[in-house]
């Protein structure tokens, strides 16, 4: 019997992103934790603002690249984290900052943009998300759960 793959892939244009949105917030009693991959302009902020507005967040989102993270709370008091990692030099950084503390609090998920630096202490409810470029005005999701 063939072990069914974990790994999941779309391609997208920006018209078809709610769907691809959908199909991650339907992973949210899986994971709490988002990892986002892809080069710069891929469309990882895109796509968790779009996450944040279905999850409940009504204010404007920003991206939290000088600030490091940015946190929202839903009506159903549910805890958003939206980090940027991009300008963390190491998991020591991290940690000192107080970062790791806020992964895996209950009743709360975090998206992580920039997130290779931190992958080592990420080991349970995680989404690893990949963005590339795949066309003119297309672009091309792969997640897996692990």
């Amino acid at each position: 019997m063939k072990k069914e793959s974990n790994i999941k892939t779309f391609i997208y244009t920006l018209k078809e992103l709610d769907n691809v949105v959908e199909n991650l917030y339907l992973l949210f009693d899986k994971c709490s934790i988002f990892v986002f991959s892809g080069d710069l302009g891929s469309g990882k902020t895109t796509i968790i603002k779009r996450l944040l507005k279905r999850s409940g967040i009504n204010e404007v989102t920003v991206s939290p690249t000088f600030l490091y993270v940015v946190q929202y709370f839903n009506q159903l008091n549910q805890k958003f984290n939206h980090f940027d990692l991009y300008r963390i030099g190491n998991l020591e950084e991290f940690e000192s900052m107080g970062f790791s503390e806020l992964l895996y609090e209950a009743n709360s998920w975090s998206f992580i943009e920039w997130p290779e630096i931190i992958l080592p202490i990420l080991n349970k409810n995680v989404c690893l998300i990949n963005i590339e470029y795949y066309g003119e005005n297309k672009r091309k999701l792969t997640y897996e759960i692990k």
